[in-house]
């Protein structure tokens, strides 16, 4: 089993590497995004619950958040492994996913992130923002607060994953084939272990 975090800023291609990934490595893409709004839409206990925090205003709880996860991994029993996207996003749910999967007696075998320069995101974004009918892609002031706020979140999970060898920094710029080499040479290396 390989259990991989995918990681990148906005506009980094993350969406497009996963689903590519996931059929390379018959690996399991759980993006928590999709993951709250199947939740949130069948209106399951979990969904009711994290809806009840965002009309708040508020972050949903790790507990919430980790829940709606278990619940994933344990639809998909006997999977060859999974790419979580999205997630974990701090350290005590990178934590809480570890003690998890130790439980199931795997673990996270490395933290993947692909590195784009903050200019090409920006423009990137931008460009995407012309098709993709998204507010958030469309104005450079958001998009750059988006940047920063990945930046700082994610800071704390590359200590986390470096501390136990398993943080793999990806050159995210390139053409869609060059960086799923480049992320495949990780894997691949990972596998040999």
């Amino acid at each position: 089993m390989t259990n991989l975090v995918l990681f990148g800023p906005p506009g980094a291609g993350k969406g497009t590497q996963a689903t590519i990934l996931k059929d390379k490595y018959q690996l399991i893409h759980i993006s928590t995004g999709d993951v709250f709004r199947f939740n949130i839409k069948n209106q399951t206990e979990l969904g009711l619950s994290a809806k009840s925090f965002m009309d708040k205003g508020q972050l949903v709880p790790d507990e919430v958040t980790i829940n709606m996860l278990q619940a994933e991994v344990e639809k998909n029993e006997g999977a060859n492994g999974f790419i979580f996207d999205g997630f974990p996003r701090t350290e005590a749910q990178a934590e809480a996913l570890s003690t998890y999967l130790k439980s199931k007696g795997t673990k996270v075998h490395a933290m993947i992130a692909l590195e784009v320069d903050d200019e090409v995101l920006v423009q990137r974004l931008l460009e995407r923002g012309k098709t993709s009918g998204r507010p958030d892609d469309a104005d450079e002031k958001v998009i750059r607060n988006r940047i920063k706020v990945y930046y700082d979140e994610t800071a704390i999970l590359k200590n986390f994953y470096q501390k136990q060898d398993r943080y793999y920094g990806v050159d995210g710029v390139g053409s869609i084939e060059e960086i799923t080499e480049r992320l495949s040479k990780v894997i691949d290396d990972l596998m040999k272990q």
